[in-house]
């Protein structure tokens, strides 16, 4: 029977998490028993020449018991001095899709209403552009079935929404930054052949609690590590930049280890005189 791919199920706990009031009967991935066909259903209930299927080679290819569709229902949010709705999150998503985001190409739809009056739709494949009027109270996303059988993270894209509109800190960290980050957490592991010193490392970069109970030192996060490292540049900057050579200190540490006949010897002989008459005169001051 059709099934929620584990990969959308995390953008749903991620929305739920985060959205104070977003309703979980409001976020939905599979359809209910009598829903037949389109992206909320799993090769068990997909119908003939199903469009969620037939029009794309990603669709087809990647058509599994999985459902490839998730709805998220009304909510209104205050953050960063603004409120955020289905509206504004919507019109962000469609956004990101339009500009072709790195983490938006999975999604091949977003039925949705930038106003609550209209419902529209972003289509990858210009199929179509609008949709019934049940969208005026929820948004749909379609991802491309390949995507839901493949287990990729779908996260991110709803990461950077949640972020833009201060519900979540920012780390300054693109997805590929995550990826390499999470290599070098599983290296660490390897390496150390214990999971806690991989882990002390990637949760102090992440700025997570630390289980030790003798780790009292403030958490740092990328970000603040990158600020320290960036300061530490610009000091080490500025410290080439300096002339750091006391001229007039070499010359007093020269002439304190020499002695008067060495000084005598080392001066040329056409020199010698004019260096006497000088002596002389000061001398005499």
């Amino acid at each position: 029977m059709t099934t929620a791919p584990a990969n959308l199920l995390a953008v749903r706990r991620l929305l739920l998490d985060t959205i104070r009031g977003l309703d979980p009967a409001a976020v939905g991935i599979v359809g209910d028993p009598a829903h037949r066909g389109g992206y909320h259903t799993g090769s068990d209930r997909v119908i003939a020449n199903d469009y969620s299927v037939v029009e794309s080679p990603r669709d087809s290819a990647g058509l599994t018991l999985h459902a490839s569709g998730l709805d998220v229902g009304t909510f209104s949010v205050r953050s960063g001095g603004a409120t955020h709705n289905l509206q504004s999150f919507s019109t962000w998503c469609v956004a990101q899709c339009q500009a072709n985001t790195a983490d938006s190409r999975d999604l091949r739809e977003i039925i949705y209403t930038p106003d609550g009056k209209v419902v529209r739709r972003w289509d990858r494949l210009g199929k179509r552009s609008s949709g019934d009027d049940s969208h005026l109270w929820h948004t749909h996303f379609s991802f491309f079935r390949d995507s839901t059988k493949a287990g990729r993270d779908q996260t991110p894209l709803f990461r950077r929404y949640l972020t833009s509109i201060g519900l979540l800190e920012d780390t300054d960290m693109t997805p590929e930054e995550h990826a390499w980050l999470e290599s070098v957490h599983k290296n660490l592991t390897v390496l150390d052949g214990r999971n806690p010193v991989g882990q002390i490392y990637t949760r102090m970069a992440m700025g997570e609690d630390h289980t030790s109970p003798d780790f009292v030192v403030p958490h740092p996060t990328l970000k603040s590590l990158g600020t320290q490292l960036a300061s530490v540049q610009t000091a080490l900057t500025a410290l080439a930049n300096k002339d750091i050579t006391d001229e007039s200190a070499i010359v007093t540490g020269v002439l304190a280890g020499l002695t008067p006949e060495r000084i005598a010897a080392a001066i040329p002989p056409t020199v010698a005189r004019q260096v006497a008459d000088e002596l002389a005169k000061r001398l005499v001051a």
